[in-house]
């Protein structure tokens, strides 16, 4: 599907593609080819550059798509705070994130968009290519227990759910509950999303893979196991998380006339 027959937004929602960039000249080009023929007149992908070293923002403006907003950074604020600044930036009623280097599957737009007219969040299984996975990286979702949120919840705070923000979606209707991201939220942003979709009883587990992850030296994802005290931290970080959750929708609960 190209531009000049991909349906309106209008058709089914605004979609917002959210990248975070940083020195990915070497495979962002692959990853927006994956994604521009899935998207439709008026749907955005929205790429905020983390103030690269390299050309990543000159690949980016080549590309001369409509439907590609850049915004460059002036400093650099790490991949939680790029990702934060692009969902910020984002209007579309479903909103995705994405990262620079891997490959979408075709249909990945219109199977999560499907999921999310039953739900706030959802999150995909996928593949890898480059490196073989560890074994953590290899767990998958399961779409019977999209509804389990306590179950999820716990799982996710040990740490063995797999949500990543490569594969996840949300509906631009908890934008006010997502963000900002707490201000001591220095990693895990995507469980930080599905934090809140388990909190709201509103998470779905799409079996399916929707795109392959490229596996290389410059991940973002730890490479090896972390020491005790980073897992400690780590967790505390998540609990404090959840309490932020559940105050944001208890105030946007009294918020309501």
């Amino acid at each position: 599907m190209n531009p000049s027959t991909s349906p309106s937004a209008a058709d089914r929602g605004q979609v917002s593609v959210c990248m975070a960039a940083y020195n990915g000249a070497a495979h962002i080009e692959e990853q927006i080819a994956s994604i521009l023929p899935q998207l439709a007149h008026g749907d955005e992908l929205v790429i905020v550059d983390d103030a690269s070293t390299d050309n990543t923002a000159a690949v980016v403006e080549a590309l001369q798509d409509p439907r590609i907003k850049l915004i460059r950074s002036s400093t650099n604020r790490g991949y939680v705070r790029t990702f934060e600044a692009a969902l910020a930036a984002s209007t579309g009623e479903y909103v995705f994130l994405s990262d620079q280097d891997d490959v979408w599957v075709p249909g990945r737009v219109e199977s999560m968009v499907a999921e999310l007219q039953h739900a706030d969040v959802v999150a995909s299984n996928f593949g890898y290519f480059g490196h073989q996975p560890r074994r953590i990286e290899s767990l998958r979702l399961r779409s019977a227990d999209s509804s389990r949120r306590w179950a999820n919840l716990l799982m996710l705070w040990i740490g063995v759910r797999p949500y990543y923000g490569c594969a996840m979606a949300f509906r631009g209707s908890i934008r006010d509950v997502v963000l900002p991201f707490p201000a001591f939220l220095v990693e895990t942003h995507d469980q930080w999303i599905a934090l809140v979709g388990n909190l709201r009883g509103s998470m779905a587990h799409l079996e399916a893979d929707t795109l392959n992850r490229r596996l290389h030296d410059n991940n973002t994802t730890p490479k090896k196991a972390r020491s005790l005290l980073l897992i400690l931290r780590s967790r505390i970080m998540l609990a404090r998380a959840f309490v932020v959750a559940l105050m944001r929708m208890r105030g946007r609960r009294s918020a309501r006339p």
